[in-house]
């Protein structure tokens, strides 16, 4: 991959101010009720979205919570992964992402974190490959010297009506991404991690509601609940921390690269604020449990999800 000028201005990044009345997650006034749009490739494109989704951090205050700290993030290059890596590198960390196929906007993510005067990592691959997962660690200590904060947040999704639609090549599919590649990529970091290290997993609202046009993706996620809170208790000792950040419905990528083009124009009307999230509203979560603000937080799930209550 040719890498661009990451001194380019940012400035096209941003529009000059948020429009008056505008509800984050809501269709922009500027651009009417948000377009019927479908994308045919997972993850998907976030330069091809509209309107397009908050995923810079653009309002976000930091503290220099993780100064001196390095992450790698799976899934960084868009959506919340971009928030995360945008928000750790203003909170001082060095940030190594791993993505699949969307160069541009991978391109676009370390602009970012380099213009928080930090050091960015690019690394493009498919974390279903268990040698890959292993590679990339192994490239980001290298590289950046340490590894402090691992977070797994990758992941795919397919509609189907019924059960017997999910032939088997899917479901693998879906488990090598979202549960065997955060399981490998986990295996691959532990020997780098040290006390007050930590490693955080994107989980979903899908593992504790289910949904039923996802079977195989809530059962991923719901893996990731359960791992979670087992890794927490065997790393006690160790003292790395293990928790989770459960999204509600939120404008990202995988959402016009998942669900038909009229579905996408309803998306997040649902849930109790009547709007989706945007990964901005999500990615202080994981800074919170990357920092030492969290040190006596593990084996727990954040629930960022627009006020769905979840458990009795």
């Amino acid at each position: 991959m040719k890498e661009k000028d990451v001194d380019e201005t940012l400035d096209e990044s941003f529009p000059a101010s948020d429009p008056p009345g505008w509800t984050p997650g809501l269709a922009h006034p500027e651009t009417g009720a948000r377009p019927p749009q479908h994308q045919d490739h997972q993850p998907g494109d976030e330069g091809e979205m509209t309107p397009a989704p908050e995923s810079f951090m653009r309002h976000y205050k930091a503290a220099g919570k993780l100064a001196g700290r390095v992450a790698l993030i799976s899934g960084g290059d868009s959506g919340i992964g971009r928030a995360i890596a945008i928000g750790f590198a203003k909170e001082g960390a060095d940030v190594a992402f791993i993505y699949l196929v969307e160069d541009e906007d991978a391109m676009e993510t370390v602009r970012h974190i380099e213009s928080e005067g930090r050091r960015a990592l690019v690394i493009k691959g498919d974390i279903a490959d268990r040698n890959f997962c292993f590679e990339a660690v192994e490239k980001t200590v290298n590289t950046l010297g340490e590894l402090n904060i691992l977070v797994n947040n990758a992941a795919e999704q397919h509609v189907r009506q019924n059960l017997e639609d999910i032939t088997e090549e899917q479901l693998r599919r879906t488990f090598d991404t979202n549960f065997f590649g955060l399981f490998f990529l986990t295996q691959a970091a532990l020997p780098h991690l040290k006390e007050k290290d930590c490693i955080i997993n994107t989980a979903s609202i899908v593992a504790y509601r289910g949904k039923d046009v996802l079977m195989d993706y809530a059962a991923t996620k719901g893996a990731i609940v359960g791992l979670t809170r087992s890794l927490a208790s065997n790393l006690t000792e160790r003292k790395i921390r293990v928790n989770a950040v459960a999204p509600g419905p939120i404008w990202t990528p995988l959402i016009p690269a998942s669900f038909d083009a009229e579905q996408v124009t309803e998306f997040g009307e649902s849930s109790p604020m009547g709007r989706a999230g945007q990964p901005d509203e999500v990615a202080p979560s994981y800074i919170f449990l990357a920092s030492d603000d969290a040190s006596y937080i593990t084996g727990q799930v954040i629930h960022p999800n627009g006020g769905t209550v979840i458990g009795g």
